[in-house]
């Protein structure tokens, strides 16, 4: 297998001036030459993608961008604590009191012979020692992580299971026998876009939402992309995942995650509707019910037919082929250069939901127990020459940006 990379990231990170004052460190102490007399711009660390500061100027304005322990780290202070109250990273918490701190729910409460601010203990989606330690790595990693703020105070859970959303492969389809064209090796160029062959017909990034939907995400915009390149733009479609997500049910999980080969089957026998007929509304995990009969078309469904210049009025839903397997990277290649976009499965992990920029690779920060499956579609490939030895990448889109990437 060969990598992937991103490039697009319309999610909004964190930027510099807000507070880190939930934030744990260590950051000023991670600094190898210390805390820095008077005003030092350069004196910083990364936090959450951006900086935060360790020079003295923060002693004088309190500013809100100075490092969370700053103070402890950089002065020796420690605040005296009020009677009944907590302290916690710069703040006082009255007994009693609840906070949440990133995705963890804390109280201010008697702990033993003394009052402490007690936390749960979940895995947050976003960890910032996990981007400071990928960041921070230098060569080892060939991408860069960044704090999400539609991520943050979330659960890695939550993020497995809503933003993801596809059930691992059966069997079955593990042992289907791959297809292997005919062709040239040689006719394959070392990098190749899908956009830029096939100008203003390749879909663009969609967000899923809290959906567990890139089965089905992933399999409408696929078949959208092939039916503009197969008819040469003349029936340049966006195809309705909301209808894949509410009707096709038959083994599925709607937003708690799908088969792939399922909903190819429906695709097939039964077919879809367009976006503007069955439009998205599952982006914060509310499925409404299906209000199509599996059995019908375009005006039974009460769906405006699209009238493309050069084609008769279409009626029928849209049907796709039956899928295929295919076994090498060069057979993908191929595909992608003859008939536009595939779809893949990778297993995603804790530090997928940070990446930034880069050709991204999985690191071995976070829990490696918690994983799950998520459909994007391979759009192009390329190399990655700025490395000592060149690094080959896909270029892939998921339901929540663009990215590039690679395997071992």
């Amino acid at each position: 297998m060969i990598a992937v990379a991103a490039v697009l990231l319309p999610l909004a990170s964190v930027s510099e001036g807000d507070n880190y004052s939930d934030l744990p460190g260590p950051y000023c102490a991670t600094r190898r030459g210390g805390c820095c007399y008077g005003r030092v711009d350069e004196c910083s660390v990364p936090v959450l993608g951006t900086l935060c500061y360790c020079d003295d100027f923060c002693n004088e304005t309190r500013s809100i961008d100075c490092c969370p322990d700053f103070m402890s780290f950089c002065l020796g202070l420690q605040p005296p604590l009020e009677i009944g109250s907590c302290y916690h990273n710069g703040l006082y918490y009255q007994f009693g009191e609840t906070v949440k701190i990133n995705c963890n729910l804390c109280k201010c409460q008697q702990a033993g012979n003394k009052v402490e601010l007690l936390c749960e203990q979940n895995e947050c989606l976003v960890e910032p020692e996990i981007i400071l330690r990928i960041n921070s790595g230098g060569h080892h990693f060939n991408w860069r992580a960044s704090n999400y703020s539609i991520f943050w105070g979330r659960r890695l859970d939550e993020g497995i299971s809503l933003r993801l959303g596809t059930l691992q492969p059966q069997k079955v389809v593990m042992r289907m026998r791959p297809v292997t064209p005919v062709y040239d090796p040689w006719r394959i160029p070392r990098s190749f876009d899908a956009r830029n062959k096939w100008p203003g017909l390749i879909e663009g990034v969609r967000d899923q939402g809290w959906c567990g939907s890139s089965w089905a995400l992933s399999t409408a915009s696929v078949a959208s992309d092939r039916f503009a390149v197969m008819s040469r733009g003349l029936e340049k479609v966006q195809l309705s995942a909301q209808h894949l997500l509410s009707c096709n049910n038959r083994g599925q999980r709607a937003c708690q995650g799908g088969h792939l080969d399922r909903a190819w089957l429906f695709l097939r026998k039964f077919g879809v509707v367009d976006e503007p007929c069955y439009p998205y509304t599952a982006t914060s995990g509310f499925l409404e019910r299906c209000r199509l009969p599996k059995r019908s078309n375009l005006l039974t469904a009460r769906c405006k037919p699209p009238a493309h210049p050069q084609t008769v009025l279409r009626t029928e839903l849209y049907h796709m082929g039956p899928a295929y397997r295919l076994g090498s990277e060069q057979d993908i290649m191929y595909e992608i250069m003859e008939s536009g976009p595939v779809q893949a499965t990778m297993k995603v992990y804790q530090d997928f939901f940070l990446y930034r920029g880069g050709v991204y690779h999985r690191s071995d920060y976070g829990p490696q127990s918690v994983s799950g499956y998520h459909s994007v579609r391979i759009i192009g490939w390329g190399e990655d020459v700025t490395q000592r030895e060149p690094i080959k990448y896909w270029v892939s889109v998921s339901c929540c940006y663009e990215f590039l990437a690679w395997s071992a």
